[in-house]
């Protein structure tokens, strides 16, 4: 059949923070899944710090790349042991370090075992934006160079949203970090912003550039935001 993905170039520089937004099937999850090789490309190439990824021994790529899943996937055990899956040699002062960053510091501290309360199989004793930042927290406790959120803060309001990305800004800013969402609010501040539509590139650029630029991304805020505040940021209005 047609190829899931096509025509699509891009870099990122080491540091940055990518977008990537596009309606359902548009293909956004197919991309960032190549980076990890869950599967390769057939054509093209991709490639980590000039070398193809093909060139990287499996072990090598998984530490190097953190992957948080659209669907928050935690384990029965401790929340320490949880965390561990990153590497056993994580400590408890990068797991709080990491709790803090995904906004999880505050729920686990009160919980009254802390790092030692027993999760259900799936998480059952959580709720659904309790584990997404559960998962983001293993994710970042083992300090990635490039760090996957593929929708992940779906479940997650708009201002724990909003602190998650400030606090990852700020504190892990030598990460490489692309943020898949559908919520143009979340990939707004990202340093470049990829909008994919039928597994091709529709426009690549800032926020306010796509805004100008970019048909089916002013589509999609049109549906996220009021008329006047688009037309603020297309003016550059503060």
């Amino acid at each position: 059949g047609a190829p899931s993905l096509s025509h699509i170039s891009f870099s990122v520089m080491s540091g940055e923070t990518v977008g990537i937004i596009g309606g359902t099937g548009s293909g956004k999850s197919t991309l960032v899944h190549l980076i990890p090789r869950f599967y390769d490309a057939t054509e093209g190439s991709i490639r980590l710090n000039g070398c193809p990824i093909q060139d990287f021994p499996h072990e090598i790529l998984c530490r190097k790349i953190g992957i948080v899943p659209q669907r928050a996937l935690l384990f029965q055990g401790s929340i320490r042991e949880n965390m561990k899956w990153g590497g056993d040699n994580i400590t408890d002062e990068q797991i709080w370090r990491a709790l803090k960053i995904s906004q999880a510091y505050e729920f686990v501290e009160k919980l009254e075992n802390g790092l030692d309360y027993e999760i259900l199989q799936g998480g059952k004793n959580l709720s659904g934006g309790q584990k997404q930042r559960l998962t983001i927290a293993r994710a970042i406790a083992a300090d990635p160079e490039i760090l996957i959120l593929d929708d992940s803060a779906s479940a997650l309001d708009f201002a724990t949203d909003a602190k998650l990305r400030t606090a990852i800004k700020e504190n892990c800013s030598d990460m490489t970090v692309f943020i898949i969402s559908q919520r143009a609010n979340t990939v707004k501040n990202a340093d470049q912003i990829i909008v994919l539509d039928d597994g091709k590139t529709v426009g690549i650029g800032t926020h306010k550039e796509l805004l100008q630029s970019c048909t089916d991304y002013c589509q999609i805020c049109l549906t996220q935001f009021s008329a006047e505040e688009l037309e603020k940021e297309i003016n550059g209005d503060e």
